[in-house]
């Protein structure tokens, strides 16, 4: 890990003022990503700025017909939030899954959806939900912010508060996860919302999360998993590795999205 000068911020305000007055600064949520790369000196950022002090980023509340969410909520308090399990029960059980214990217990909502990792579950829940990301500058429709790749569409002083989940009328997501890990190889978050189906896939594209947009065509006739049957998807796009190849992704993309159908009744 190489030298860098720590601060911690106050407020969202405080926070993008002191990265301001860094040469090259970084954003600290939950680190669940940034203190292993710091650590492998994969990064060298100047400044760190620690995100845990400001208040003003944590809690749950239901707001406008749904649940809006503060950026550095951690994972197991969206899991066991009586809100959440009560507004959007998706979300929760989502939450409840992801890592272990200790990575529920620090990794942050906003610092997930600020990473866009390849393989992170709260990037599908946010695409399928139709949701909006709310930062220290504009709000953000979920279709426009998600970039590609570790790639998103905040620049690099803005920083995430909130993000606002409208509710759906029904929503589940089912996820096959890496055994040690437990990230999502594949995860499929299917939602019924007033604007129509939406269906977002995690873990398998090779370029991060991504619509399925013939399974929304499909299930729009038929909300069940028998109007996937037909379906199929070309492991072209997919993400091959030690864990699944390519054609095996493209084959659970599928089957998750059809269990998860099924869930969401």
């Amino acid at each position: 890990m190489y030298a860098f000068n720590y601060h911690k911020a106050s407020s969202a305000a405080d926070a993008v003022a002191k990265l301001g007055a860094a040469s090259d600064g970084k954003f600290l949520a939950g680190g669940m990503t940034l203190i292993p790369t710091l650590k492998q000196r994969l990064a060298s950022p100047s400044d760190v700025v620690d995100l845990g002090g400001a208040a003003e980023l944590k809690g749950i509340k239901e707001e406008n017909g749904g649940l809006t969410i503060g950026a550095m909520t951690t994972h197991a308090t969206v899991a066991n939030s009586e809100v959440a399990q009560r507004v959007i029960p998706a979300l929760a059980v989502l939450a409840g899954d992801i890592g272990d214990a200790q990575v529920r217990n620090r990794g942050t909502i906003g610092g997930s959806v600020a990473n866009n990792d390849p393989s992170a579950d709260y990037p599908s829940a946010v695409l399928a939900l139709g949701a909006t990301i709310r930062t220290t500058k504009r709000e953000i429709a979920a279709d426009g912010y998600f970039q590609g790749l570790f790639t998103t569409d905040l620049a690099e002083d803005e920083l995430i508060t909130a993000i606002h989940f409208p509710k759906p009328e029904k929503a589940a997501y089912i996820k096959f996860d890496n055994p040690a890990s437990r990230y999502a190889m594949v995860g499929v978050f299917v939602a019924k919302t007033a604007g129509g189906i939406r269906v977002a896939v995690t873990g398998a594209g090779s370029d991060g999360v991504f619509r399925w947009a013939e399974a929304e065509q499909a299930l729009a006739g038929n909300f069940a998993p028998a109007a996937l049957d037909g379906l199929s998807v070309s492991p072209d796009d997919m993400n091959g590795d030690i864990h699944a190849s390519a054609e095996y992704r493209a084959h659970l993309v599928k089957v998750m999205a059809k269990r998860a159908v099924q869930a969401a009744g």
